[in-house]
C-alpha cells in the first residue's frame, strides 16, 4: 500500500502578509527538501501578487536560525518542513 504525503505549505497566510506589507521584494528560504516547491510557491504569488519580484535562496539552510545575511528585501519568507512556535 502507498501513502502520498500531502504537503501543506501554508500559502494563504504568506499571500495574508504579502497583502498586509505590501512589500516589493522578497526574499524566500527554502530547505532542500522544498526547493522543488519553489516553481509552485512562485506562481501562487505571481497569479496574487503580479509586481512583486521575488528572489529564492539557493544557499543551504540547515533550520529556522539559518538566515542568509543579505539586505534589500522588503520582506524575508523562510520555509520549513516543522512548524515552528
Amino acid at each position: 500500500m502507498s501513502s502520498k504525503l500531502t504537503l501543506d505549505l501554508e500559502l494563504n497566510k504568506l499571500l495574508e502578509a504579502i497583502k498586509i506589507s505590501s512589500p516589493k521584494t522578497i526574499l524566500i528560504q527554502l530547505p532542500d527538501g522544498l526547493k522543488p516547491k519553489a516553481k509552485e510557491i512562485q506562481e501562487e504569488i505571481k497569479k496574487n501578487f503580479s509586481d512583486v519580484r521575488l528572489t529564492f535562496w539557493a544557499g543551504s539552510c540547515y533550520g529556522a536560525c539559518d538566515t542568509p545575511n543579505v539586505n534589500g528585501f522588503d520582506l524575508f519568507v523562510q520555509f520549513g518542513h516543522s512548524e515552528w512556535r
